[in-house]
Parts: C-alpha cells; structure tokens; sequence
C-alpha cells in the first residue's frame, strides 16, 4: 500500500494543464489564481494548486514582496500550495506584466499558448492546476510550505514524466484527440511527484501530514481512513490493521499529526460530507461513516457552525477562494 497515493486519491485532487509558455529575456509576470471559476466550481472546488515545469531554458521565480526565491531549469517543478502571488522571469527585480493580461481569448478546454518578452533567451513551461476543497485537503495544505520546489531529474527516474509533459503539450497544441485528458492526468502526477520527493526530502524530527505519511505505522493508518473512511473504525482496528499496539498507534500519530487518530477521522468524515451536494443529508451520513442522520448532522454542526442543509444553501453564493 502507499499511503501517498492513497490518500491523493481519497481527496480528489482534478488538475488540469491550462498553459504552454514560451518566454524571452528581458521579461519579468506576475501571476496567481485568475483561471476558469466555472471549471473550477463544477469541480466542486474552493481551492488552486498553481505548480510550474520548466520544460526547455531556465528562469527565475519569487513570492510577490520577496520570499521563495529559486532558480529553475529543466525538469524543475515550483508548487504554491496556497496560492500566494508570484513573480517568474529572467530579472525578478524588473517591472512585473500581469499574466492574466497576457492571456488570449480561449475556450476553457483548450491549452493557452502564451509567448512573451524582449526576444532574448528562451525559457519554456507549462502551467498547471489542482483544484481541490480545503476542508477535505485540510490536513495536507496545512503541513505544506509556500513553495516547494522539486527537480523531476535530479535522480535519474523522472525524465519519463518530463518527456510525457512535453508530448503531451505538443498533441494537445496539434489538437490531437484526447490530449487534453492526457494532460490533465500528468498535472495530477506532477503534483503528486513534487510531494512525494518534498516528504522524502523533510528532515528525520519532522512533523505534520507529510511526515505522518513517511511513519510507517502512522502513514499505513491514514491510507487506510482515507481509503475506507466509513468502515467502523477503532484505535483497536487501527492498531491490528498497522501491525502495531493501540498505544503505540496512538502517540505516534500524536506526535506526528498532533491529534489522536479518532479525531482526525471524525474530521476528515465530516469534511468528505461537504464534496456531495447531490446526495441527501441521511445518504451522506451513511456514506461518511454515521449511522445515524441525527447523530451526522449533530457532529456536522460542531465541525462548522451550521447544520449540513443550510451549509449547502450558503455554498450556492460562496466565490472560489482567491
């Protein structure tokens, strides 16, 4: 079992590659969320992952105000977990171009081919997405930086997905059929390459979601809950299921997450609740694990204020997070 991917799939990260860039030197754009809200609200989505892959030359990045700063090359991937702005260019310390004024009118399925600047050097990448609710993804945005940057091919083992990048990009600008699906589904495997190799990266005392993941014991449990979260869970089970005592689960996971395991499933249940909008309240209390409509929707309202259907009259006129 890996728990990464496991637990990836269980909070439905949907990504999508919107952009192929070429750059050249002199150039400097600023950029943060301003991509399809529609897209993204159909997705059932209040939160971006923005990530960007140098696929040819290289280039300069930094959060908007300083901060972050990292040079990229071929092969780099730099992810902003929270959306923070940022600057990309050859010179960081040059006047800033909004990206989104660079944008040229497109439908929202199709791949934005964006080229810019003064006509010196090249630089080329794409530009991606996840989108996804952060009640549900609570856990792993919390434990994660401003930035991380990764390189696909400082070991060796990443070129193949670098390769598939730009193959992908180059049938998708030809308009080659179902490349645009190829695409979104290497979006997803970039996101979850860059945090992976950013766990393996975190330091032996490390603690949070990330390192949990890394533990063993603690990580074995997390995919489990997150892959059967309304299966009738103990620290008893848990401990049997993990090949471990139900105190030593326990202060692992404590330790690690800085909650005991019951409490974060209880959470993560009830932030799975809020992904289903179609479903009635009694068939998501079933879903996340409750036996009991009364019992969910008491629970649901110590979590978040409100009861689970005025929640969802609210979410009809909350915008998408910026």
């Amino acid at each position: 079992m890996d728990p990464l991917s496991e637990v990836l799939k269980s909070i439905r990260l949907d990504g999508a590659v919107y952009v192929n860039a070429e750059f050249t030197a002199p150039w400097c754009a600023m950029a943060s969320y301003g991509m399809p809200v529609a897209a993204v609200r159909a997705m059932g989505a209040d939160h971006l992952v923005f990530f960007h892959c140098v696929t040819d030359g290289h280039c300069l990045t930094c959060l908007d105000g300083g901060g972050g700063e990292a040079e990229l090359h071929v092969g780099d991937v730099v992810v902003f977990p929270h959306n923070h702005r940022h600057r990309v260019g050859s010179d960081v310390s040059l006047p800033a171009v909004d990206a989104d004024t660079l944008m040229p009118p497109t439908r929202s399925d199709d791949i934005i081919q964006l080229r810019h600047g003064g006509g010196g050097e090249a630089v080329r990448f794409v530009c991606g997405y996840l989108a996804c609710n952060r009640r549900v993804s609570r856990a792993l945005l919390a434990g994660l930086p401003e930035v991380i940057k990764v390189s696909l091919l400082d070991r060796g083992d990443g070129a193949w997905l670098l390769e598939l990048l730009r193959m992908g990009v180059r049938e998708s600008s030809a308009g080659s059929a179902g490349a645009q699906t190829i695409l979104t589904k290497l979006s997803e495997l970039l996101i979850a390459e860059a945090l992976r190799r950013h766990a393996e990266a975190l330091p032996p005392d490390a603690t949070g979601w990330l390192a949990g993941l890394r533990d063993p014991v603690v990580g074995k449990a997390l995919a489990l809950m997150h892959a059967q979260p309304a299966r009738a869970w103990n620290v008893e089970s848990l401990a049997r299921a993990t090949a471990s005592s139900r105190s030593a689960l326990g202060q692992r996971f404590g330790s690690l997450l800085g909650e005991p395991p019951m409490r974060y499933l209880a959470s993560h249940r009830l932030a799975l609740a809020l992904r289903n909008s179609r479903a009635t309240v009694a068939e998501v209390a079933e879903q996340v694990g409750y036996g009991a409509e009364a019992a969910f929707t008491r629970a649901f309202k110590r979590e978040f204020g409100t009861p689970p259907g005025q929640w969802r009259q609210g979410q009809a006129v909350e915008p998408v997070a910026a």
